[in-house]
């Protein structure tokens, strides 16, 4: 019996199977070499800026991101947050942050901010490390903080308490104030934390 060979169905065939073959073995070249110039989870965990969009952030507010495997808030103050952080002075441990290590030089001033309304801050108790609370003065009643409560975060941990500045209270066990991280504002609806630049690009 003979059988006929269609040569032009053969050809497609195998042109066909050389193809996807030739495919895959690019992809699974390509794979590696993609993946060597993307930034290894050890160089994301050692610190690679972040930017976070604050365009849509209103007046007491606060918006968390996870930098260097920490948390960073970002607080959005009104001007009557702002105003109120001078008043309250005689309870802080280091109300003009004397303490260099805890935010960069640009950050040392009353608000602890490159905007007064923007405060960024490391969300890390300065006492054992537990993350604190965002709690706004009109939840001071619920949290037991007493009626001079002005806003800030407290540590549910410990009971270590930081004003709208991140600014430690007197006695209580954190020995520190709040660190600011390194960052800078991109215009002016980004932030970008973990840049040594400093104000704004």
């Amino acid at each position: 019996m003979n059988k006929i060979v269609d040569n032009d169905k053969r050809r497609f065939l195998t042109t066909a199977a050389s193809i996807v073959v030739g495919g895959v073995g690019t992809i699974a070249t390509a794979v590696p070499f993609v993946a060597s110039m993307l930034p290894s989870a050890k160089s994301k965990a050692a610190g690679a800026p972040v930017e976070i969009d604050i365009s849509k952030l209103e007046f007491g507010q606060q918006i968390i991101i996870e930098w260097r495997k920490k948390p960073v808030w970002i607080v959005r103050r009104s001007e009557e947050t702002i105003r109120e952080l001078s008043n309250i002075d005689n309870i802080l441990l280091d109300p003009n942050s004397s303490n260099t290590n805890q935010q960069p030089e640009y950050c040392k001033n009353a608000s602890r901010s490159i905007r007064d309304e923007f405060l960024v801050l490391i969300g890390v108790c300065t006492h054992l490390g537990c993350s604190p609370t965002y709690v706004p003065k009109i939840e001071a009643g619920s949290k037991n903080l007493g009626d001079d409560w002005n806003g800030g975060f407290f540590c549910p941990c410990h009971g270590s308490k930081f004003d709208l500045a991140g600014r430690v209270h007197k006695g209580v066990p954190a020995p520190k104030n709040l660190a600011v991280p390194p960052h800078h504002f991109i215009g002016n609806n980004r932030i970008r934390i973990g840049d040594e630049l400093q104000g704004d690009v």
